[in-house]
């Protein structure tokens, strides 16, 4: 099995996803802030673009910890990674700091977008 580990440092905290190759397919662990957390986990399927131009994207299944708000981060992660891969991929994970600003929310959500192009 294939293991990438990228971690961001953020004005705030540190955020790590680790990607796991299994066969064709990919495993997503996301993790980040003061107590790293399992809140939500995604499965991502390729699927042909409903744009019929020939590309690539996917569809997710989301399973939400009640109360955890951590589904764009692995949602987001899950969808780009198996369009991309044309793979299946599940992605699970939470990141968790007291008192995150707006302002904050906002850098994580950019650098999950970053980490994964």
């Amino acid at each position: 099995m294939e293991e990438r580990i990228i971690e961001k440092v953020l004005s705030f905290t540190k955020l790590t996803v680790k990607i796991t190759k299994i066969g064709n397919d990919y495993h997503i662990i996301l993790a980040g802030g003061d107590r790293p957390h399992i809140g939500c986990t995604v499965l991502a399927t390729p699927r042909p673009s409903l744009k019929g131009d020939g590309k690539v994207s996917s569809t997710a299944s989301v399973i939400n910890v009640t109360g955890h708000k951590d589904e764009y981060l692995c949602r987001y992660l899950a969808e780009k990674m198996a369009a991309a891969q044309n793979a299946v991929v599940v992605c699970t994970g939470g990141f968790h700091t007291d008192g995150i600003t707006e302002e904050q929310i906002r850098e994580v959500q950019q650098a999950v977008e970053e980490m994964i192009l």
